[in-house]
């Protein structure tokens, strides 16, 4: 099963949605328990890091999760639960989780493209260019195929961990991390096929991940 992480923060449902279009166990929890006996976790959101950050700490599901994250439960960020996997952000200049490197910046509002200014927030459909196609959330997924953005925040992870970029109006770290702790600034849940294949990935490394652990135990 995969833990979906509420913590008033946006977009659970839509994650349980497309979950259950592709017959994948998931639940919507912030039980501890939950979370900790979950094949892995998808930490969602929609909203303001600050807001996040203060309900994360008084629920102690901040040092929860840098727990879980610590001992291999993978993890999948998405959009705002992307962005406070980092250090800092810009936005309400929040301290955050610090479980990956980096931090996470306000576009420039002179940002533009071609000599055109471009709005903010980045809104809409979006080719991701993906630089490590080895990577098991990128299974099935072509280089160059359009995702769904809705932000005006973006992350800027140690460019090491960079697993694939987009452009708006400059380049930016669209999906980081490392083996089984990755983090997308897009919504998989509302990017079509490519999205649910994305999705889908991560449930089977999930699940892989899973029996693995439990054959060393058995053995």
């Amino acid at each position: 099963m995969l833990a979906i992480l509420d913590y008033r923060a946006g977009n659970q449902t839509s994650v349980l949605r497309a979950l259950s279009s592709l017959s994948l166990p998931a639940r919507v929890t912030s039980s501890p328990a939950d979370l900790a006996s979950a094949s892995g976790i998808i930490f969602p959101g929609v909203g303001a890091a600050g807001q996040a950050m203060g309900h994360l700490r008084a629920t102690g599901l901040d040092a929860l999760l840098r727990s879980l994250t610590a001992s291999g439960k993978p993890l999948l960020g998405v959009c705002l639960g992307c962005q406070i996997l980092l250090e800092r952000s810009e936005e309400n200049d929040t301290e955050t989780l610090g479980i990956l490197p980096g931090f996470c910046r306000r576009f420039d509002p002179a940002l533009t493209d071609g000599g055109e200014p471009l709005r903010i927030p980045h809104m809409g459909w979006n080719a991701l260019h993906v630089r490590q196609a080895d990577c098991p959330l990128f299974d099935g997924i072509e280089d160059g195929t359009p995702f769904y953005f809705v932000h005006s925040y973006y992350p800027e992870p140690d460019p090491a961990l960079t697993l694939a970029s987009c452009r708006y109006g400059s380049e930016f770290a669209a999906v980081f991390g490392r083996p089984g702790l990755w983090a997308a600034q897009f919504h998989p849940e509302k990017s079509g096929p490519a999205g649910l294949r994305l999705l889908r990935n991560f449930y089977d490394y999930c699940h892989a991940d899973c029996e693995a652990r439990h054959a060393r135990f058995t053995l």
